[in-house]
């Protein structure tokens, strides 16, 4: 039976042949670049310094990471990054399934092609351009500040980015707005695969449009909000470097330092290669086992999972 099986394989494979030569410059690719750089992971428990290379550095066992789990700053990095993260998987990530779902119901085709338009372009403006943009917008005298000043919503202007307690919501509602549009592609895609005949039915037997989208689109589609969750918690720790990096500042810093700022302020501004590496291993594995868990809870209620 098992040499059966590995003959149908290799039939298999031999008759995508020409599919499968094409898949070959992506796994080169791939094992370059993705592959061996980790083995700079050994950094991490080494005192390494530019001076010498990664093999003759000194070994320094855990030490980097203990110095990172007592670090005054420790809870409050990671209380930032798992509450920017968790209010965009809470808020964020459903909003672009119901944007798509609405979007589905409209039966105007150039009205529907506009707003689908208008919601993608942010996407492909750079967080350096949005970022500047933003700065400028809700500086005292920006554009956002005149406007509720006049219709009456302040009293006076308001330095936005100046304070803390702003911060974790400005960040929540720049990256929904940017990234809605795009993220809805992907659910858009899914409810055009949905057979037409299933809400004829419906209809036939009186159901209204909600019902529709509670029994058919939703039940339809639910195997790739499964999958796009497990991916939404796998990279809860990534905040978005690019965006915290160019809105956060030294008045916000309470509320802005996130793991891969820190990271960066370590590695790259103060050369403590050695320190940023475990750091980012430690992000790394965090980030794996929420990915297991993520997996595991949702093939246990959903019955789909990546593996």
């Amino acid at each position: 039976m098992e040499k059966t099986s590995k003959k149908k394989l290799f039939e298999k494979l031999w008759s995508q042949k020409y599919l499968q030569l094409m898949v070959i410059p992506g796994i080169i690719w791939m094992f370059i670049f993705n592959y061996i750089p980790m083995t700079g992971i050994v950094i991490a428990f080494k005192d390494y310094k530019v001076t010498r290379t990664m093999w003759e550095a000194d070994w320094a066992g855990l030490e980097h990471f203990v110095e990172f789990f007592t670090d005054p700053k420790f809870f409050n990095i990671m209380t930032n990054t798992l509450g920017i993260s968790l209010l965009k998987l809470v808020i964020g990530f459903p909003l672009p399934i119901i944007f798509a779902i609405l979007l589905n119901e409209i039966k105007n085709a150039r009205y529907k092609r506009s707003i689908q338009t208008i919601s993608y372009l942010p996407h492909f403006i750079s967080w350096v351009v949005l970022g500047g943009l933003l700065i400028t917008w809700l500086s005292e005298t920006g554009m956002i500040n005149e406007v509720l000043v006049n219709f009456g919503i302040l009293d006076e202007p308001i330095s936005f980015l100046a304070d803390p307690k702003y911060f974790w919501g400005l960040t929540l509602i720049s990256d929904t707005w940017k990234e809605l549009g795009w993220s809805a592609i992907i659910y858009l895609a899914a409810i055009s695969g949905i057979d037409q005949q299933m809400y004829e039915a419906a209809s036939i037997d009186g159901a209204t449009k909600v019902q529709k989208i509670w029994h058919i689109t939703i039940p339809a589609i639910k195997g790739t909000i499964a999958v796009m969750f497990i991916l939404a918690v796998a990279g809860m720790l990534n905040s978005n470097f690019d965006q915290i990096f160019l809105l956060g500042n030294v008045l916000n810093a309470d509320a802005s330092q996130v793991i891969d700022t820190y990271v960066y302020e370590m590695g790259l501004r103060s050369g403590r290669y050695s320190y940023a590496t475990a750091i980012g291993l430690f992000k790394s594995v965090i980030a794996l086992i929420l990915l297991l868990i993520a997996n595991f809870t949702t093939k246990k209620l959903q019955g789909r999972s990546l593996f």
